[in-house]
């Protein structure tokens, strides 16, 4: 299994799983809390079937990665994402990010740049601000974060079945757009990752990327459901089409916070066009719900 090494913690390395696969342009899909770089695999198909190169990884602390105590800040998590491109040698990549992983493409872009980067996806994604203040007041109560940390401190496992049921919208879409047996399999990526991780990384979701975004400078889509329970599109898919010039919102309708899973289609879809490729599969009559921001 491939491993790119991105730092040291004691006497152990620190080592981020990735997957590469496929040839042409290479596309980068970076996962969510609390999964891994498996939770793409109703895009990794279609990207290849169109011809593009996949590279996938799991995050510090998630998946099959090295699982340390430190580093669950966006400016790590930006440079083992670049530690990841260098290792690769990638050239005119797309970086696509759902829900935090949306935040590793502002951070990225503000601290190396856009050289190299062709495109970006930011899906269900956390910028550009999601904690209310006084400047800030489409944001989320800092107290509903410190309930999740309380919740996950408490017992992680019982929190993320909770957690689980919005990230999906069960209570609606259950047996319809997800099946129980998706539902536990994200709870078991989920118990597999490092404790420490699952906590450390709720502070990181209200981090403030809205001078992040305002420094990339590249064709941007923005993907967000609007029945979205965890990160509401209000807060941040619509704002994050605002703040980055010339960037596309692409609204799924009644789609909860994992459209990649629930409403694959319809994300998959806006992908391989914005993308170049797929446009001609589009039909005439199908019904826009896009809005150039």
């Amino acid at each position: 299994m491939p491993y790119v090494n991105v730092g040291k913690e004691n006497s152990g390395e620190i080592e981020l799983y990735y997957e590469d696969h496929g040839s042409g342009d290479p596309v980068v899909l970076i996962h969510g809390y609390p999964l891994s770089g498996a939770s793409w695999e109703k895009q990794v198909p279609v990207l290849l079937a169109a011809g593009y190169r996949v590279i996938t990884y799991d995050r510090r602390g998630f998946g099959k990665s090295s699982q340390p105590t430190t580093g669950y800040n966006y400016d790590t998590f930006a440079e083992d994402l670049h530690k990841l491109v260098t290792h690769l040698k990638l050239r005119d990549f797309t970086l696509v990010g759902f829900s935090m992983g949306g935040g590793e493409i502002a951070r990225y872009v503000r601290k190396h740049g856009s050289k190299g980067v062709s495109r970006a996806v930011f899906i269900s994604a956390v910028p550009p601000f999601l904690l209310k203040t006084t400047d800030n007041p489409e944001g989320v109560d800092g107290s509903v974060f410190e309930g999740i940390q309380k919740a996950i401190v408490a017992d992680r496992y019982a929190f993320f079945t909770d957690f689980f049921k919005n990230f999906y919208n069960t209570d609606l879409l259950l047996g319809k757009r997800v099946s129980q047996q998706a539902v536990q399999a994200s709870w078991n990526t989920a118990a597999g990752a490092s404790a420490t991780a699952s906590l450390a990384c709720v502070p990181t979701w209200h981090e403030d990327f809205r001078e992040d975004l305002k420094r990339i400078d590249v064709p941007t889509l923005v993907i967000h459901g609007d029945a979205d329970r965890i990160v509401p599109i209000t807060a941040a898919g619509q704002r994050t089409a605002k703040l980055i010039k010339g960037a596309r919102l692409f609204v799924v309708k009644d789609g909860p916070h994992c459209v990649t899973w629930t409403h694959a289609d319809e994300v998959n879809s806006q992908l391989m066009n914005f993308l170049g490729k797929g446009a001609a599969k589009q039909t005439a009559s199908a019904p826009r719900k896009d809005a150039v921001a």
